[in-house]
């Protein structure tokens, strides 16, 4: 398997969870990571997993609506957007993501693709996919950040 990409089973919602825990070590800021995929395939469930794998100990609100949800944890910055409902990437200029979005920060973006041309690329790609019942996690690195997270990704023993 490459190291900057590969595939996962997740069998549950725990297992999403494990995965969070198992990327911890290789978070370095910034980093950029877009979360793509169905509705209901994970992606707020990864993000909360991972918020939470980082030290924080509130609630972790889906930005549905609010589109942004700022967290403090682990010594980042972390910004998770869901741009589900913008109608054009224009609007993310309200949101002031540039000014945000520093050294110390941790970007979750999902639906990234309706934020085109207005987002930062993505270090690492999270494509969580439903198929006969089951949840798939496939991954892609997209900088030299990616890749070392990729390479821990590959590295557990769930990837395929």
């Amino acid at each position: 398997m490459s190291t900057d990409s590969g595939w996962f089973d997740l069998p549950g919602e725990a297992s999403v969870g494990e995965l969070a825990r198992h990327l911890l070590p290789t978070l370095k800021a910034p980093l950029v990571i877009y979360l793509q995929g169905d509705l209901g395939a994970g992606k707020t469930t990864f993000a909360r997993a991972l918020i939470h794998a980082l030290g924080y100990s509130g609630r972790v609100k889906s930005p549905s609506y609010g589109l942004l949800e700022p967290y403090s944890a682990g010594g980042f910055n972390i910004l998770h957007l869901d741009l589900y409902r913008i109608e054009s990437p224009a609007e993310l200029d309200y949101l002031a993501i540039r000014d945000l979005f520093d050294s110390n920060s941790i970007l979750l973006i999902e639906w990234p693709e309706k934020g085109a041309g207005f987002l930062p690329p993505a270090d690492l790609e999270l494509h969580f996919e439903e198929a006969e019942e089951r949840r798939y996690l496939r991954f892609k690195a997209r900088s030299n950040a990616g890749r070392v997270a990729a390479q821990a990704l590959g590295a557990h023993p769930a990837a395929g």
